[in-house]
C-alpha cells in the first residue's frame, strides 16, 4: 500500500498532464499555486519562466497555441515526500510535414493540492531544429505576460 499523499499528489498531476494533453490553458494555469514557478530549465538562465496561474497559462499558450497538433504521450509518474516525477513525450505539430516527438523529464514539487514547482527537463535543440522560422518568432516576440 503506497503513500496517500504521495498517491494524491500523483493523480493530481496525472489531471495536469491531461488538460495539457487537451491544450487546456486555463486548466492548466489553474494547477499552480499563486506563487508556483514554472520553467524550462534549458533556458531559464536566460529569463525567469512564468508565476502563478495565470502566467503560467500564458506561458504554455504561447508555445503549444499556435501548433496545428500536439500529442501528449504518457509515460511513468514517480511521486514521494512531495515531488512529482514524470517522464513522457511530446509529438509537436508546426503544419503538415514539419514536426518533432521531444522527450521531457518533469519535476514538480506539490503541497495543498497545488503546484509550487514545475521544472521542465528536454533538450531545446531537438525544437529549434525542427521549428519553422514563424514559430521561432512568435516566441521570441512573446511576451507571455
Amino acid at each position: 500500500m503506497g503513500n496517500t499523499e504521495d498517491e494524491a499528489n500523483a493523480a493530481m498531476v496525472e489531471r495536469f498532464w491531461a488538460a495539457l494533453g487537451r491544450r487546456d490553458f486555463e486548466a492548466v494555469g489553474a494547477f499552480m499555486a499563486p506563487d508556483g514557478h514554472y520553467v524550462d530549465v534549458p533556458v531559464k538562465d536566460l529569463e525567469a519562466g512564468a508565476y502563478g496561474p495565470a502566467e503560467t497559462a500564458a506561458r504554455v499558450r504561447l508555445g503549444l497555441g499556435p501548433l496545428q497538433e500536439y500529442v501528449l504521450h504518457d509515460g511513468p509518474i514517480i511521486a514521494s515526500g512531495g515531488y512529482v516525477v514524470t517522464e513522457h513525450r511530446e509529438t509537436w505539430t508546426w503544419e503538415p510535414g514539419v514536426s518533432m516527438t521531444l522527450p521531457f523529464t518533469s519535476v514538480m514539487q506539490v503541497s495543498g493540492g497545488k503546484i509550487d514547482r514545475w521544472w521542465d527537463y528536454f533538450d531545446l535543440a531537438v525544437i529549434m531544429n525542427a521549428a519553422p522560422a514563424w514559430w521561432v518568432e512568435h516566441i521570441m516576440a512573446g511576451p507571455y505576460k
